[in-house]
């Protein structure tokens, strides 16, 4: 697999196999991506996986002490990152929820009742000894599925993304892996 820059919104570092984007990578949600070298969302065939997500947004922690604002906002990252690749909540098949006070679960099961009824996925709410800063009460990850994503994955962009110029195209950065099946 050939690995690229990751930039919010961009695809830069992927796999085709038979012509198919089996994988792709969106990144630049926050600043522990490149310091602990992970993407925010990795797509493999017809499944997306988002990583940790927290209320941190545009480089500071939102809604300090607010459990249910909080989860919002974290849950608002990862969908994102999801809207990425054309996915929405109807998408998300499972939801994690690790929490730093077991006081703060009916309020983060709340939040995520409100975003996920409909699409009832498979959830976890764990309650952990902390999170990166302590100021952040919850952490979330999501996986979606769609099928026949792959055959039609492109490069995603997300809206007011910022532009890059010094990035590759994403066909750039795709390796393409003759005779492999996904």
């Amino acid at each position: 697999m050939t690995d690229g820059r990751i930039v919010r919104g961009q695809v830069v570092a992927g796999r085709v196999v038979a012509g198919q984007v089996v994988a792709g990578r969106v990144g630049g949600f926050s600043p522990w991506e490149d310091e602990f070298g992970y993407s925010r969302a990795v797509a493999a065939g017809d499944h997306v996986h988002v990583a940790g997500s927290t209320a941190w947004v545009d480089g500071r922690i939102e809604h300090e002490g607010d459990p249910y604002r909080q989860t919002l906002a974290a849950f608002g990252v990862g969908l994102t990152a999801l809207a990425a690749y054309g996915l929405t909540t109807d998408d998300v098949v499972r939801t994690r929820m690790y929490i730093t006070h077991v006081r703060d679960a009916e309020e983060v099961g709340r939040a995520h009742r409100e975003l996920f009824d409909a699409a009832r996925p498979v959830a976890t709410m764990v309650v952990v000894d902390g999170l990166i800063d302590s100021r952040m009460l919850v952490e979330v990850e999501l996986d979606a599925y769609r099928s026949g994503l792959a055959k039609t994955l492109e490069a995603p962009e997300i809206p007011d993304a910022p532009e890059v110029s010094d990035v590759p195209e994403a066909s750039e950065a795709l390796e393409v892996v003759e005779g492999e099946q996904p």
